[in-house]
């Protein structure tokens, strides 16, 4: 095995656990799926292109074993989605505050479609361009624009269904 491979994939960890949580919904199977895509690459890294960005090659073996695996289960989803990393603040009030808000974003984010969810969470958490996030869905730049435009309308709604305020908070700040 490649040492430096083995070391990108730990520093990419983090990523790839929201990533697999956007997809699958649920902290448990987003692990199993980061698990899973790190043993097919590094069963596979003579597949990796030298040129290749490899969160782009990781994020595009993620989705496809996800596929798979929602063809093999009938598509059933398990355990809301769940917090990657704690959050920590002096105040308490403002802790609060950013608990609730950042767990109403969650399950409204967990509410919306699995196409949607994927979008937002290439894009706005991980910072990847339309294009970027185009070549990892393997979808069409335009349909990534659709679904992110889709995607922040409808967890905009949700947000403010929920009485979070006419103001939700902004995706860019979930990093």
């Amino acid at each position: 095995m490649s040492k430096d491979l083995r070391s990108a994939l730990t520093e990419l960890l983090p990523r790839l656990r929201r990533f697999g949580m956007s997809l699958t919904g649920s902290r448990a199977d987003g692990d199993d799926l980061v698990q899973m895509a790190c043993e097919r690459a590094l069963t596979r890294r003579s597949q990796l292109q030298i040129e290749a960005r490899l969160d782009k090659w990781m994020y595009r073996i993620m989705r496809n074993l996800w596929v798979d695996e929602l063809r093999a289960r009938q598509v059933r989803r398990h355990d809301p989605i769940e917090s990657v990393d704690t959050v920590s603040f002096e105040d308490g009030a403002s802790a609060a505050e950013a608990r609730l808000t950042l767990a109403a974003v969650r399950r409204a984010l967990g509410d919306l479609p699995e196409e949607q969810r994927a979008v937002l969470t290439l894009v706005c958490v991980d910072g990847l361009s339309y294009k970027e996030a185009a070549e990892v869905l393997a979808v069409p730049i335009g349909t990534v624009m659709s679904r992110l435009a889709r995607g922040r309308q409808e967890l905009h709604r949700k947000l403010t269904a929920r009485g979070r305020g006419a103001e939700p908070p902004r995706l860019e700040v979930l990093q």
